[in-house]
């Protein structure tokens, strides 16, 4: 890692690297701390009552108790056939064999006597003898003959034709192709979705280890700060970091819990002395410029703090807090609305996404021309709000202004303008995230 010395920053990239770097291995020690083996099937009850699967993540490696498939079955609906059988058959000289009795899901059949083709149907076992099943549109008649229920064999002496070979396996799912029994079917820190729990009742798991998600402690701080829903008093405005940053972080998969604290170092440590013992990371805005009531930076002894080359949110702190017996990751954010929820999206989320599986870990990226020209600082990495217009054009939403709160609400994109670059002429392209 290295700061940029022509201008005193550090580069976006070197900053989101040094965040991941203290952040990720404390959010998979979290995950291994908080583990707790968990019923499958009290998991799927707690599913269907709208609990909600993410987000979830494996604490410890998910192994297979049985094979999947368990046993070898069709891919389709066709005729179980030895594809010694079928070995001269041809389109001038077609094989025809006797049909055995139908093979329907759920039962267990005989086996296969040479010189017959059984009807089997899709997830049917393959009766043992035969090694191919060919698919019934491609047998004369294209169709199965007329079945009595009662008995489960054919109504009548019945023959089908075949006009090819057969290859041996041709559409036979065999035991084990997908997962052997012992093996590893989900790894330690996989996030737990649909086709995961799919996969896991397939392969015979009734309890697995989940860590629940990571707590983050999210610290606003400013004397001039009131909790949502408080009347203001003099000078004081409401705490739209901690709203919207909890719901961020919420949605990147963490539980939050929530604080505002004056710029005073002393009420700050109260707070870190007080939070829980499963805090797994602390976020805190404002309070990390060189001014005169700068509490977080105050307070923090050995954290980095400094100025990162990006527009808006230059200012940032990164160092570890002691909880408890615990050292605690802390990611310190300035405090104007736009620059913490920027700083966010670019250092905190994609590590914390990637950690729970909640979301993707990268936004959704695209490029487009720009409706209108647009002028950047030409050392900063300029981060703007826009959204797209009805011909894909890439229009600004608001100003660069770090306190422009409603226009990020506006906006639909975060449009990125790289250092170096001061001037950009409408129809130029540009590289955006998708926030919606």
């Amino acid at each position: 890692m290295h700061d940029d010395v022509t201008h005193g920053r550090r580069s976006v990239a070197d900053h989101a690297a040094a965040v991941a770097g203290l952040v990720a291995p404390a959010l998979a020690a979290a995950r291994e701390r908080t583990a707790a083996r968990v019923d499958v099937a009290t998991l799927l009850t707690q599913v269907g009552a709208g609990a909600g699967l993410a987000p979830r993540v494996l604490a410890g490696d998910a192994v297979a108790t049985v094979a999947l498939p368990g046993f070898d079955n069709s891919q389709m609906d066709g005729y179980a056939v030895r594809s010694a059988d079928l070995r001269g058959a041809s389109g001038t000289a077609p094989v025809a064999l006797p049909v055995a009795a139908p093979v329907p899901a759920g039962t267990q059949p005989p086996p296969l006597e040479p010189g017959t083709a059984a009807p089997v149907m899709t997830g049917a076992p393959v009766p043992a003898g035969a090694d191919a099943v060919v698919r019934v549109e491609d047998a004369d008649p294209p169709r199965f003959p007329a079945f009595d229920d009662a008995a489960g064999d054919p109504s009548c002496e019945t023959t089908v034709r075949f006009a090819a070979p057969v290859v041996p396996g041709a559409f036979v799912r065999a035991v084990g192709s997908d997962v052997a029994a012992g093996d590893l079917l989900l790894p330690a820190g996989t996030p737990l979705g649909a086709p995961q729990l799919g996969a896991l009742v397939a392969a015979g798991l009734r309890a697995v280890e989940l860590a629940p998600p990571p707590r983050v402690l999210l610290v606003s701080t400013g004397s001039e700060l009131a909790p949502a829903g408080a009347t203001l008093g003099p000078a004081q405005v409401h705490d739209a970091n901690g709203a919207a940053l909890t719901a961020a972080l919420a949605q990147a998969g963490a539980r939050v819990t929530t604080r505002v604290v004056p710029d005073d170092p002393d009420a700050l440590r109260r707070v870190l002395a007080d939070a829980s013992d499963d805090v797994a990371l602390v976020v805190t805005t404002g309070g990390v410029s060189a001014g005169a009531y700068e509490v977080v930076r105050q307070t923090l002894t050995g954290a980095w703090f400094g100025h990162v080359a990006v527009q808006p949110g230059g200012p940032q702190g990164l160092g570890t807090v002691v909880l408890g017996l615990r050292e605690v990751p802390l990611v310190a954010f300035p405090g104007n609305p736009v620059s913490a929820y920027v700083s966010f999206e670019l250092f905190l989320r994609p590590v914390l996404a990637a950690a729970t599986g909640a979301a993707p870990a990268r936004r959704p990226a695209g490029r487009g021309p720009l409706a209108a020209p647009l002028d950047s600082p030409p050392a900063l990495h300029q981060v703007r709000r826009g959204a797209l217009d009805d011909a894909g054009r890439v229009r600004m939403v608001g100003g660069p202004g770090s306190h422009l709160l409603t226009h990020l609400a506006a906006a639909t994109v975060l449009v990125h303008v790289p250092p170096g670059v001061a001037h950009l002429a409408a129809g130029d392209p540009v590289d955006y995230w998708e926030l919606r």
